[in-house]
C-alpha cells in the first residue's frame, strides 16, 4: 500500500494534504503538483511511502529543481511512484532517451558489442540514493535521514517539522 503527501510550508506553520498521483508522468509533473500547493513559493515536501518498504522524500523550492531522497532505491525500483523519483540523474546515468537513439557506435543492423552495454541494464544499488541533506535546514541532518525506518519515517519527519496531526489526518 502506497501513501502520499504534500507538507507545504506556509505563514502558519505547515500544511498537509494527501495527494493522488495517478496523472503524474515525471519528477518534472510532481515538482509542478508541489509548486500548486505552494503559497508564494515556499518549501513544500512530497513524502512517498510504500509500508515497511521504502519511503522517498521531494522538496520543492519555488522554481529550483527539486531535490530527492530514497531510502532504498533498490525496492523504490519496483514501484511505478518509486521509478518517477529515480531518474536518469539521480542515478548518475546518461538519460535513456540518448541510448534509445540510432545505434552510434559503428555496428551494423542495430546489433551491440558488449563493450556498449546500455547503462539502464546495470543493477540499481541498494540502499539509500539522493540528497540525504535536502531537510538540514529544517532540523534533520543526513544521518538523521538516512537513520529513519521506512515504517515511521514520514510520521518522523513530520514530527520534526511539527506536523504529526495535520500528517496523521491525512493519512
Amino acid at each position: 500500500m502506497y501513501f502520499a503527501a504534500l507538507l507545504a510550508r506556509t505563514e502558519d506553520g505547515w500544511q498537509a494534504s494527501d495527494t493522488e498521483l495517478d496523472d503524474v508522468q515525471t519528477l518534472g509533473d510532481l515538482a509542478d503538483l508541489a509548486r500548486q500547493a505552494s503559497e508564494d513559493d515556499e518549501t513544500v515536501l512530497v513524502c512517498l511511502e510504500q509500508e515497511g518498504s521504502w519511503f522517498g522524500l521531494v522538496r520543492v523550492d519555488g522554481e529550483d529543481d527539486p531535490r530527492v531522497y530514497v531510502s532504498d532505491a533498490a525496492a523504490a525500483t519496483r514501484s511505478s511512484y518509486g521509478e518517477l523519483l529515480l531518474t536518469d540523474e539521480l542515478l548518475g546515468r546518461e538519460p535513456e532517451d540518448l541510448n534509445a537513439l540510432v545505434n552510434l557506435d559503428g555496428t551494423e543492423d542495430g546489433t551491440e558489442d558488449d563493450s556498449d552495454l546500455d547503462s539502464a541494464e546495470s543493477p540499481m544499488p541498494a540502499g539509500p540514493l539522493g540528497d540525504a541533506n535536502l531537510l538540514a535546514d529544517l532540523g534533520l541532518t543526513a544521518a538523521d535521514i538516512r537513520a529513519l525506518d521506512p515504517e515511521d519515517a514520514l510520521s518522523e519527519v513530520a514530527e520534526a517539522l511539527g506536523c504529526t496531526e495535520m500528517l496523521e489526518a491525512v493519512r
